[in-house]
This record gives C-alpha cells, sequence and structure tokens, in this order.
C-alpha cells in the first residue's frame, strides 16, 4: 500500500460499532420511556422471527491490562461475584416484565472486564437464570471472552453444557517486552491448552484476538505471534489496531510513553504484512479487522451477505433487538441506543429502585435509519447501495462528491446507483463511511476524540 495514501487518509475516526456514533447521541432528547417504547415496538416486530440478542458485561479483572479500552473494575476481590449476578438477573427481569412475551434468544455474549473472572457456579448461575425466563431460538450462538491466564477446563465444559460453542481469547502478541509493557503476562502454553480444551470438548468456533500498533511491537513480534497463532489453527481471528486514545482512559494507557507506540507507515507495515501471513495460512477476510477459515460460521454469512456488526462488533447473523445487561452495556432496539450506568454503585441503585439503569440513550429519526444502513452494508459488504427510493437522502450528492477523489485513489467505484469499495480501499473503510457520516460532519469534534483510522 502506497505510503502516500496512509498519510492522507490516517486521520481521527469512529469505528462504526453504531451509528450515531456516541458523541453524536442526542441526550437531550432521549428519556428511558423512549427507550422502553422503542424496545417493546422492536421486540414484538422480531422475536417470534429472529429472536434476541443478549450482550452481558462483567467488568470485574484482577490486573489492569494497558492496552484496553473497555469499561472495568479492577480487584482481587471474588465476593463481589454473587452481588453483581443477582444484580444482572434483577435487571433482566425488569426487562422481561416489560418485554411481556418470553424471548426468543438468538446469542448471548459474556463480555467485560474478564469473564472468567467469575467462578464457574456464578456463570451457571447467571446462564440459567436468564435461560429460565426464555426460550432458545433455532440456530442460537452463544459466545465468550475467555482470559487464557483463567480460563479452566471447568469453565469451557460448564458453559458448553449451557449451550455455549462459541470462545475468543485475547492473545494480543506473544513478545515478552510487549506483554510487560500492557501489563498482559501470559505464555503461549496457556493459549494452546485453552485452545486445545476447546477444541476437544467440541466448541464449533475458537477465534484469537490480536492486536497490532501495541508499544514496542515490531513487524518480527507480529509475524511471530501469527505463526504461533496458526499453529493453534483457531477457526477466526480478530487482528485488531491498538486504539492509543490515553486521553479518553487516562493512567490506563499510561504505561508507556507516546513514542513506544509504532506508527503511521510502520503501523501500517505491521497489518499489511501480518494481513499477508493470515491470507497464506488460509484466512480469508472478512469485513474490517477481521479473519475466518473457510468452515468458520462467520466466513460463511460474509459469503451470503448476511453479516452483521453492532456493539459487539461483528456477528454471523442479526437480530433486530441487543438488549446489553450489566453496568455500561449498551443496547440496541434498532430504533434507539441506550446505555446503563457506568459506575458500579449507581447501577446497582438503580436496580435497588426497581429502575432499569440506563442513564443515556439515542432515539434514531429517519435520516439516521437510512445512513445507518448505508455504514452497515461498507462495514458488512464493502458495497452499498440507493437504488432503492428508500435508501436515497437529499445529501447523497454531496458525499458523491465527497468520495471522488478516493475513486481517483483507487479506494473504491462510484457506479450509478451504488458504491463498490476496492480490494485496495478495505483498510479505509472507516474513512470512506466517515463520509456518510452526517452527524460528524456537522459538527466536527473540537478535540480529538477517536483513534486513529489506518
Amino acid at each position: 500500500m502506497s505510503c502516500s495514501l496512509i498519510q492522507k487518509y490516517n486521520v481521527a475516526g469512529p469505528r462504526y460499532t453504531s451509528y450515531p456514533t456516541v458523541p453524536y447521541w442526542d441526550e437531550a432528547s432521549f428519556s428511558v420511556q423512549q427507550w422502553k417504547q422503542s424496545l417493546k415496538r422492536s421486540f414484538d416486530e422480531s422475536n417470534t422471527t429472529e429472536g434476541i440478542s443478549l450482550y452481558i458485561h462483567l467488568p470485574f479483572c484482577e490486573s489492569l491490562c494497558t492496552f484496553c479500552g473497555c469499561h472495568k473494575k479492577v480487584t482481587k476481590r471474588h465476593e463481589v461475584e454473587q452481588p453483581y449476578i443477582q444484580a444482572v438477573l434483577k435487571e433482566w427481569e425488569l426487562y422481561c416484565q416489560l418485554l411481556g412475551d418470553t424471548p426468543q434468544i438468538k446469542e448471548i455474549h459474556l463480555g467485560g472486564g474478564t469473564p472468567t473472572f467469575f467462578s464457574v457456579e456464578h456463570l451457571q448461575q447467571l446462564i440459567q437464570g436468564i435461560l429460565a425466563k426464555a426460550s432458545i431460538a433455532e440456530g442460537h450462538e452463544f459466545s465468550f471472552e475467555g482470559h487464557p491466564n483463567n480460563t479452566t477446563k471447568a469453565h469451557l465444559q460448564a458453559l458448553y453444557e449451557l449451550g455455549f460453542r462459541r470462545v475468543s481469547y485475547g492473545v494480543q502478541d506473544y513478545n515478552e517486552n510487549v506483554q510487560k509493557a500492557i501489563h498482559r503476562i501470559q505464555p503461549f502454553e496457556h493459549v494452546a491448552n485453552v485452545t486445545k480444551w476447546a477444541k476437544e470438548m467440541g466448541y464449533q468456533s475458537i477465534s484469537h484476538d490480536l492486536v497490532f500498533g501495541l508499544p514496542f511491537q515490531s513487524l518480527e513480534d507480529v509475524l511471530k505471534t501469527i505463526d504461533l497463532t496458526n499453529s493453534l489453527l483457531p477457526d477466526r481471528l480478530a487482528f485488531y489496531s491498538y486504539a492509543h486514545v490515553p486521553w479518553i482512559k487516562g493512567n490506563g494507557q499510561r504505561g508507556f510513553k507516546d513514542y513506544d507506540v509504532p506508527k503511521d507507515d510502520l503501523k501500517r507495515t505491521l497489518y499489511e504484512e501480518g494481513k499477508k501471513k493470515l491470507l497464506a495460512h488460509g484466512y480469508h477476510e472478512i469485513g474490517m479487522d477481521h479473519f475466518a477459515l473457510e468452515h468458520d460460521g462467520m466466513y460463511q454469512s460474509f459469503k451470503t451477505g448476511s453479516l452483521h456488526r453492532n456493539f459487539m462488533g461483528y456477528t454471523s447473523s442479526k437480530t433486530q433487538v441487543m438488549i446489553g445487561l450489566g453496568v455500561s452495556s449498551i443496547s440496541d432496539s434498532w430504533y434507539s441506543f441506550a446505555q446503563n450506568e457506568k459506575v458500579l454503585e449507581d447501577y446497582y441503585a438503580r436496580l435497588e429502585n426497581n429502575e432499569i439503569p440506563v442513564f443515556k440513550g439515542h432515539v434514531l429519526d429517519a435520516e439516521d435509519l437510512k445512513i445507518r444502513k448505508h455504514i452497515l452494508n461498507l462495514m458488512c459488504t464493502f458495497e452499498t447501495s440507493w437504488s432503492e427510493q428508500a435508501m436515497d437522502f437529499p445529501e447523497r450528492a454531496e458525499v458523491i462528491q465527497q468520495l471522488v477523489e478516493m475513486q481517483q485513489d483507487g479506494l473504491l467505484q462510484i457506479e450509478k446507483d451504488r458504491i463498490v469499495i476496492a480490494e485496495q480501499g478495505k483498510p479505509f473503510v472507516r474513512n470512506i463511511c466517515m463520509a456518510f457520516d452526517l452527524r460528524l460532519k456537522r459538527r466536527k469534534p473540537e478535540t480529538q476524540i477517536f483513534s486513529m483510522t489506518v
């Protein structure tokens, strides 16, 4: 890839797990009552046909990983587990009362934090409590994030028996100096063990998360990490760019200096050369920053055009309703977004008052819904169209004009009623989506609030 293109398009921009992005939510006109109404509407429209998704945020970690941008609470006190499980089940009960009919659960994802911080017994209590008030949809997919250092055979077996068939392990990088800098020490043997156990038990999709652009990381480190990963043959991979946002995450990303972090041409080389090696190992590029083997469900959904993207990232199947349970979780009814209290004590207090613990959100207007579809199309299929009147919008000509230069640079092709992203343009998909982001263009941030796009 041309260095000049990297320099030209490497700007701060959203990752587009939603549209509008969280900094552009209209919080002033949002109310919890609006959220409840939109959720009930969406649930009634879609529960019997496609089911719902649940994202459950388990925020506790025993130590702080300095590369992490997630909402977490660092503690070694495991007595925090039981009160938290009870609170999440209380929140689920409040939602079930609101929804009325029995939810059909299509997806469950346990994220964090560190879900395997919790004991086997508490995870069983959580999932059994969730499923006691729901039915399981056909073709369901239950997944969780496992920390290679504390995921046990008992964790894997218990969740397998509860219907979980997907697990993702955070690997990041195997170089010891990089691991020390990000405070995430985990030998290859730990990852090998948990991957082997999951395969032996019958997990159908095992994923490893790799990160490029970490402090002190070299090209040799990235390529060695990918070779070691390939020796374990996970079914899918996330190959993420490290988001260096210390102005947001405070001391959590100050375990190293800014100049220790690879930037610009070097950082993009880490991705490009890493991608070449992944493709050589038989992985296929899926959407943005994801790769999968041909038998994996994510590859199959990408090929059939059913790949979806939400606050959990890419997912093999779409549900119109995604309910986020737990502190800081974000829910999506398609028509609106809602985020839970970020402070644990505030989250508990709202539940003690029998309140759904949402503290902010956004109701999508007609324009938002159109733009959201275009950005989802670009993120999931690398193209979008306005051939149907319902997908056209007044600012389309301005958006197309903004994309002309990208076409001249070979990043995309503008056709009569659609845009197709070229192979060379895939690394710049965030930039292309920004051309459609009307809210961002109308109110450009005065300070940097997003990570760099390249």
